[in-house]
């Protein structure tokens, strides 16, 4: 049985913690609340500009040349995965790295094994934990994306990649994130971000006709690679506001133990104090019976 010092500082050790716990929940609802807010308005507005980009591509009889649209046969894969810079947020590290390694060694099983599959890690866990199985990284400028989170350094990022796929460095980018559903509840998503799919729609939006200026072919030119950067800055916000919702119910959930703990370490520290003073209660009564005796 541990002695009553012992008890006290392991009540103090738990105690520092639990309080550690509670400034870090109360920190991720701060963070949460500001991404859950970036996300809500970012969501129909990305929503908005592809059912343009998909009325003007069914509108339009010519062809569209973009080098974001050329389908390739993949043998060179590029993920982009999102992870967060630090831990103590639950699963959301571990699942979202098994859901990238698990869709490499099934969905890309021959690339791989000609070494053609590489990462592009936004967020420091999901670099370490790929660099570690031998992965190639690109793009290790931007593994801190989310300490400098903006739309210009995502675009940055976006540039880089679509630079990347139209040098056909690589034959298809696949995105990888959570997307925020609640504070408890996170999607693993896996979206082919390059090359773009041709849009199938097949009708104008109410309304008619558009009236353009400049062509639709130039609006078009310049709306793809613009539509696919609010869609990759989409994909991170979410995972920010997903990393924020698992940190903030990881530290509750810490919170909670250690209440329970110091509950328990009280209870005993109270036990065997109690023996303590029983014991010494005996000794007393023992040692006075022997001085009548003697």
């Amino acid at each position: 049985m541990p002695s009553l010092k012992e008890i006290r500082n392991r009540i103090t050790t738990v105690n520092s913690t639990q309080q550690i716990t509670k400034a870090m929940k109360l920190v991720a609802a701060s963070k949460l609340r500001k991404a859950q807010d970036a996300i809500t308005q970012m969501r129909p507005y990305a929503t908005s500009l592809n059912k343009i980009l998909n009325n003007l591509s069914a509108g339009y009889t010519g062809e569209i040349e973009s080098p974001y649209l050329q389908e390739r046969p993949a043998e060179k894969i590029l993920l982009i995965i999102n992870t967060s810079d630090r831990g103590l947020c639950g699963s959301f590290n571990s699942g979202i790295q098994k859901f990238a390694y698990n869709i490499i060694q099934t969905e890309y099983a021959s690339q791989l094994a000609k070494g053609n599959v590489h990462c592009l890690c936004l967020g420091k866990k999901g670099k370490d934990f790929f660099a570690k199985r031998g992965f190639q990284i690109v793009g290790s400028e931007f593994t801190d994306i989310f300490t400098r989170l903006s739309f210009e350094n995502v675009k940055k990022v976006g540039d880089f990649v679509l630079k990347l796929y139209a040098d056909a460095k690589y034959d298809k980018v696949v995105l990888i994130y959570n997307e925020f559903k609640n504070v408890v509840t996170q999607i693993l998503r896996q979206e082919t971000f390059l090359p773009l799919q041709k849009s199938t729609a097949q009708t104008q939006t109410e309304g008619g006709d558009y009236i353009l200026e400049p062509s639709a072919e130039e609006i078009i030119q310049d709306l793809i690679p613009y539509s696919l950067k609010i869609k990759l800055y989409r994909a991170i916000l979410e995972s920010n506001a997903s990393e924020q919702g698992a940190r903030m119910t990881a530290m509750d959930k810490a919170t909670d133990n250690a209440s329970e703990l110091l509950k328990q370490l009280r209870l005993e520290y109270n036990r065997s104090r109690q023996a303590a003073i029983t014991k010494e209660i005996l000794e007393i009564v023992g040692g006075a019976e022997a001085l009548k005796e003697g």
